[in-house]
């Protein structure tokens, strides 16, 4: 999976390789998917919600630009793949799902794989962690129709978010960051997300 869907594939960062050949994919994985666990697509994990490709993960864990000292947001933990790969790769991650029967299988995984890192919540991610800020970078992984002002306000200086944006069919994964009091935007190909609910949602 590494060779052939990472690298080839132009993702880079060794610590994000590092961090994908040694968290189980298929731990993640519904049984009756689990021999796909490893293939190049995403599977579902239940309540219309899916797990994404590995490339994707990648590609997003890799333009977090992350060195191992950051507090970072998860906006949809999902089946808890990519908090699992942030904890590698961060200080503390805290991730927000608002599915309940998600949240708590997420949960149950990553405790199982004796994660302590990883702090969870159920709820509204689209409005943020308020009482957890600030954060170095905050990353989404739900598609969303627009930037969640919200979101942008729980960086830090310096921060970065990282984002699909676009509509419910297609969108454009962007990397905000911000210095002093202005935003720098930076962009990374197309992707699909399953849509963000929420407040600031579809």
């Amino acid at each position: 999976m590494v060779i052939e869907q990472l690298e080839r594939r132009g993702i880079k960062d060794r610590r994000v390789l590092a961090a994908m050949r040694s968290v189980e994919r298929d731990r993640f994985i519904p049984a009756e998917y689990a021999e796909h666990a490893y293939d190049d697509g995403p599977l579902p994990i239940g309540s219309s919600q899916t797990i994404s490709q590995p490339y994707i993960v990648a590609l997003m864990s890799e333009v977090a630009a992350l060195n191992g000292n950051e507090r970072v947001l998860e906006i949809g933990t999902g089946s808890g793949y990519q908090a699992a790969i942030l904890s590698c790769l961060a200080a503390e991650v805290y991730s927000i799902e608002s599915i309940p029967s998600l949240h708590d299988h997420a949960r149950l995984i990553l405790y199982a794989m004796g994660i302590q890192n990883v702090h969870l919540s159920c709820g509204d991610g689209s409005v943020g962690w308020p009482e957890e800020v600030a954060f170095d970078v905050i990353l989404v992984t739900a598609a969303m129709p627009g930037v969640a002002r919200p979101l942008l306000g729980q960086l830090r200086p310096g921060g970065r978010l990282v984002a699909p944006i676009g509509d419910e069919e297609l969108q454009t994964l962007v990397r905000i960051q911000r210095i002093n009091n202005s935003w720098q935007e930076e962009y990374f190909g197309e992707c699909r997300f399953v849509r963000m609910t929420g407040k600031h949602g579809f």
